[in-house]
């Protein structure tokens, strides 16, 4: 992060303001609610998950501890943005350093990033489980899932640094209106004065890298999926291999068309209304939305999370 304080000592100073509070304004109290009740289903829907993950032995898998991985990035995702735009509302004082500006679009940027790798890595142990049971185990053994969840944050964080370090060579010239209601990368290029041929280019073969390509993983190894699904002979053997599946491809569509859309629309596309309401989609709601699908879809989930309650109120009774 030291690179972001090498920046124009003028333009430390400044302060950006968030035009799309302009939405929110008359009724901020309302929505100062809205965000705050989706934060704190966010936050207790995947604590609730990573909680289950350790403290059920029967969820110590490589499925399971992908999605405790899953859950950890939701939280630091929704973290980034929400807690700022409550101070915003609550205040009714919609600006943000220049500095803060920089490193809150350095950490959502590296959040989001590290999800699609995961959602990719997610696809392929469902591959592994379903196409190649026998060799499962071997696949997908403890330390090469350690490896993994290191090298899917390394890569995230690659990939913010890359665009926080070209960001931070951008003139403003005095435009400091961002026509968001948070730090990121398309926002602060559309206020750039200075020339942003690099970072288009950069944001081009990055998205690419960190977004497509993943996904075109994630289509393949649901296409093999699918193949050794079909190739069962009991419908009920089908139900349960595509049962395993099923809250992974929710997710999996629910992330990718929300970042999408968020990061791949045309310029003059969209309103500032339909453009935050993406944005909120992708950040704020996409995290609340996960656990509760690996909840409700989940039957091991739901029995983890019977039996720990089920643990702590005989506790709390003796008690």
């Amino acid at each position: 992060m030291f690179f972001l304080m090498d920046a124009h000592n003028q333009t430390q100073e400044t302060e950006f303001i968030f035009l799309a509070f302009s939405i929110f304004q008359r009724h901020h109290v309302h929505f100062f609610l809205v965000f705050l009740a989706a934060y704190l289903v966010t936050l207790l829907g995947n604590l609730m998950i990573i909680t289950l993950v350790l403290l059920d032995s029967r969820l110590h898998t490589p499925m399971y501890f992908f999605l405790s991985q899953l859950s950890c990035l939701d939280v630091c995702l929704s973290s980034v943005v929400v807690p700022k735009i409550l101070v915003n509302l609550l205040h009714q004082e919609y600006t943000i350093s220049y500095n803060q500006c920089l490193a809150q679009a350095f950490f959502l940027i590296g959040f989001a990033g590290c999800e699609p790798a995961l959602l990719a890595v997610m696809a392929y142990d469902r591959y592994a489980a379903i196409c190649q049971p026998l060799h499962y185990v071997h696949r997908m053994r403890g330390k090469l899932c350690v490896q993994l969840s290191v090298a899917i944050w390394l890569w995230g964080f690659l990939d913010s640094a890359i665009y926080a370090a070209l960001a931070s060579r951008l003139d403003f010239c005095g435009n400091h209106q961002i026509l968001h209601i948070w730090c990121d990368v398309p926002p602060l290029l559309k206020i750039a004065c200075s020339d942003t041929q690099v970072n288009n280019l950069a944001n081009h073969i990055i998205s690419t890298l960190v977004g497509l390509c993943p996904f075109l993983f994630i289509i393949l190894s649901y296409f093999c999926i699918l193949a050794s699904i079909l190739r069962i002979p009991s419908s009920t053997g089908r139900r349960k291999a595509f049962s395993t599946c099923a809250s992974h491809i929710a997710v999996v569509t629910l992330y990718i068309g929300n970042g999408f859309l968020n990061y791949n629309h045309p310029n003059s596309g969209y309103s500032l209304e339909s453009d935050t309401l993406i944005s909120i989609m992708f950040c704020i709601v996409t995290p609340m939305l996960n656990p509760l699908i690996y909840s409700l879809r989940n039957k091991e989930v739901k029995e983890a999370k019977r039996k720990v309650f089920n643990h702590w109120r005989a506790a709390f009774s003796s008690g």
